[in-house]
């Protein structure tokens, strides 16, 4: 039998809350799961085929933003988490450089992706285009799967973000390896040795195959969508000082504490 839980009301502990030992038998509970299933199908198809559909209205803004100066280095930084992984001076001028952003989707899996950033001539480096893969790696299973009339298998539906895909960097030809922006801002390990500590320069992001902090997530998923509201000053993402708002409400109003390693981003504006 399974159970669902119901958590009690506040002030409700004097008396036994009737809804917290509800009882699932195993067949309701496949008839769920059966149902989450189907949702779940129905919900990617719906995504695969939104995708699709937006593509050519992404190459139309990509047309018209060309005109625009700066379009992509501002509604990047009105983003607070992007923005706070360019904190630098040295990041935020070689991202001034930068002229387009695109996000080239996977026809196998279009959950994954690879992130290409297009920059113009500049001081920092020779690349013109600089990218970021998220690689798609079918499970073993994958390889015997039939899709169904809409192309979606079992291995689609059960399709997982760490098991399932491989991030890969590249190395950035600096003109001047001294002056490396990754160099003079590198990476640091935090205390455990899969762990990070310093994310150092936002072009760490592009020389290292881990993307740790998911700005790659944070890029094609949030900003590339919503370009124009970024830019615009309409959409500025998560706000970092509400993180943990739980934690804080259980402390005393007394002692409350201030991140100083997490400044509220302000928005640029056009």
């Amino acid at each position: 039998m399974a159970k669902g839980t119901k958590r009690a009301s506040p002030g409700a502990d004097a008396e036994k809350n009737p809804l917290s030992e509800v009882e699932l038998n195993d067949e309701d509970a496949r008839k769920l799961q059966a149902i989450q299933r189907d949702i779940a199908r129905v919900e990617l198809i719906l995504e695969r085929a939104a995708q699709t559909k937006m593509t050519p209205a992404f190459e139309k803004r990509r047309e018209v933003v060309k005109t625009i100066s700066k379009f992509w280095p501002v509604a990047l930084m009105n983003h607070a988490l992007f923005a706070y992984h360019v904190q630098h001076s040295g990041d935020q001028l070689a991202l001034s450089y930068l002229e387009d952003v695109w996000v080239v989707r996977d026809p196998a899996e279009p959950r994954c992706y690879t992130i290409e950033f297009t920059f113009k001539e500049n001081p920092n480096f020779t690349d013109r285009v600089l990218k970021k893969e998220f690689k798609y790696v079918p499970p073993p299973a994958a390889a015997d799967e039939q899709a169904d009339k809409d192309g979606i298998t079992d291995s689609a539906l059960e399709f997982s973000w760490d098991r399932d895909v491989v991030p890969s960097g590249q190395k950035i030809n600096w003109k001047d390896a001294d002056k490396a922006l990754t160099k003079l801002y590198p990476r640091e390990s935090g205390e455990d040795e899969d762990d990070v500590g310093e994310a150092g320069s936002f072009f760490n992001f592009f020389e290292y195959d881990s993307d740790p902090f998911e700005i790659g997530l944070t890029i094609a998923g949030e900003i590339f969508p919503d370009a124009i509201d970024y830019f615009l000053g309409n959409l500025g993402g998560d706000d970092l000082d509400s993180d943990d708002e739980e934690d804080d409400d259980e402390e005393d109003d007394d002692a409350e504490e201030i991140d100083l390693e997490k400044p509220r981003t302000k928005k640029q504006k056009v």
